[in-house]
């Protein structure tokens, strides 16, 4: 796992750093300097244009993926890359036309419950139009093994803006409503700078060409529509309906939880740039005894990182929200269950990548739409009656349910399972890590001055030294993973703690 090694830890770093600003916008500066109603504003927009991303892009940045490996001379990928820069206009153009003739119908349903929506709901169309041709230029870089400044342009540089934009609010420079515009600029940045880096790695040279297996292309790309609108609506579905049901400003409650939970899955989002390429790679050559050893690996090392990141996350909860504004309480179990659906994705390692490169990958398609259909029935049940509360347990069942379809399908289809003994001894140390350390916090009681809180901030800083001393220590005894364990080697020979 050389280059998946190195990229992964390279890209994780550069996600965390990315994840790091994020925390600060999310928990800080949108709480404290934009309010519950604009923030539940461009929360609602930013998930709207993610579930249009997968129809604007026409599926073009997983299709890149798959089939560039298939062409073997360069004059044969040059004419594919020219074709897959504007193969998404397909669906781009129709799409746009759609939505500004009936734009009134649209819009109604959310604009009623929420007036405060009317003057920014056009943004949603352009932010995924912003959010598609980014997705294709990445997924160019990817194709030529370029992963990591990718990787910073996509989770760094549109974090900075926001960033500023926040403070500019804060200082009175700018008003709210043109933040929110401000915000949806920065995808805008982001799809230029990373079009910038694209064309930097390779150059494109304009063949237009039809490709000889356009119809497989197109076939795929319609499947990739369907399943990556299906992974879209299971993460960003929920935040477009609250707004149908409930006022705007909830959606601000359950961003902050959201955001908080999803810190879970960064360790696959880094592998995943990687692996991504490799896993076609792969398949393409039929190397699947190597296909099963990465798989394998991917599994058991996102989870021991996913799972540290739980950890962490759970048991420093209580005192995490002591840090954000008292409005925004409430969404500690909204944590508790996306943080489990995030972890059972993290469980799967390369999962999706593998099912979207297979010739069986339309075998998975009618379980991803009833699951959709699922969610949105249970969505349409559970927020009326329980606000975000039921809006997260309807995510969790979803997400329970796909995953474990996707799972079954390539175990059976496949015979790849990314399951060892040590998948268990992995969760029993997360179980008695939770057990141990989630009931009791610190203060200074029984010490020198009776009963005494200590601040939240130190709180969170001397309980997560001691679970990461110990979950360490206890996966690197118990030899939970190979690569965890040669890193931790090579870091405690570089300190001379062991020879």
């Amino acid at each position: 796992m050389g280059i998946v090694q190195s990229q992964s830890i390279k890209n994780t770093f550069i996600t965390f750093f990315g994840f790091g600003i994020g925390a600060i916008n999310a928990l800080f500066l949108y709480t404290n300097f934009l309010g519950k109603m604009h923030y539940g504003i461009v929360s609602t927009i930013l998930s709207g244009a993610n579930l249009m991303m997968p129809f604007m892009a026409f599926g073009a940045q997983s299709t890149l993926l798959r089939f560039f490996s298939h062409y073997k001379t360069e004059q044969k990928r040059e004419e594919f890359l020219t074709f897959m820069l504007f193969f998404p206009f397909f669906l781009i153009v129709p799409i746009s036309l759609l939505f500004y003739f009936f734009y009134s119908p649209i819009s109604n349903g959310w604009v009623i419950e929420n007036p405060s929506l009317k003057p920014f709901f056009w943004l949603i169309p352009v932010v995924g139009l912003f959010m598609a041709y980014f997705e294709v230029f990445y997924a160019w870089v990817k194709v030529h093994m370029k992963s990591v400044v990718g990787n910073l342009i996509s989770e760094v540089l549109y974090r900075l803006i926001i960033m500023i934009l926040l403070i500019a609010v804060h200082l009175d420079w700018i008003t709210k409503n043109t933040c929110v515009y401000g915000i949806a600029l920065s995808y805008l940045a982001q799809l230029i700078g990373m079009k910038w880096y694209a064309f930097s790695v390779k150059r494109p040279v304009f063949r237009f060409v039809v490709p000889e297996n356009l119809k497989e292309i197109v076939h795929y790309s319609f499947f990739i529509i369907v399943s990556g609108g299906v992974a879209v609506m299971l993460v960003d579905f929920d935040k477009v309906m609250i707004p149908l049901y409930k006022e705007i400003s909830q959606n601000a409650l359950y961003a902050v939880a959201i955001f908080i939970a999803t810190v879970i899955a960064v360790p696959s989002r880094a592998m995943t740039q990687i692996v991504a390429p490799i896993t076609a790679k792969l398949i393409v050559e039929n190397k699947y005894d190597e296909l099963n050893d990465l798989y394998k690996k991917s599994a058991i090392n996102l989870q021991l990182i996913g799972g540290f990141l739980m950890l962490l996350i759970f048991l420093n909860i209580k005192q995490l929200y002591l840090l954000i504004p008292n409005n925004y309480s409430g969404g500690i179990s909204v944590v508790f269950m996306i943080g489990l659906s995030k972890f059972y994705d993290v469980l799967l390692g390369n999962n999706n990548s593998i099912i979207v490169n297979t010739k069986h990958y339309k075998s998975v398609l009618l379980f991803g739409v009833v699951t959709v259909f699922l969610m949105i029935g249970l969505n349409m049940i559970l927020i009326p009656r329980y606000g975000i509360f039921g809006s997260a347990l309807a995510t969790l069942i979803t997400v329970a349910i796909y995953n474990t379809i996707k799972l079954i399908f390539v175990v059976k289809k496949m015979n790849l399972y990314p399951f060892t003994i040590k998948t268990i001894y992995s969760l029993g140390i997360l179980a008695v890590c939770f057990l141990i350390f989630y009931f009791w916090d610190f203060t200074l009681d029984g010490f020198f001055f009776g009963t005494i809180a200590i601040s939240p901030i130190i709180n969170i800083i001397l309980k997560s030294i001691l679970i990461t001393i110990f979950y360490l220590f206890v996966n690197y005894k118990l030899a939970i993973s190979e690569e965890f364990n040669q890193v931790s080697n090579s870091v405690l020979k570089k300190l001379k703690l062991i020879k």
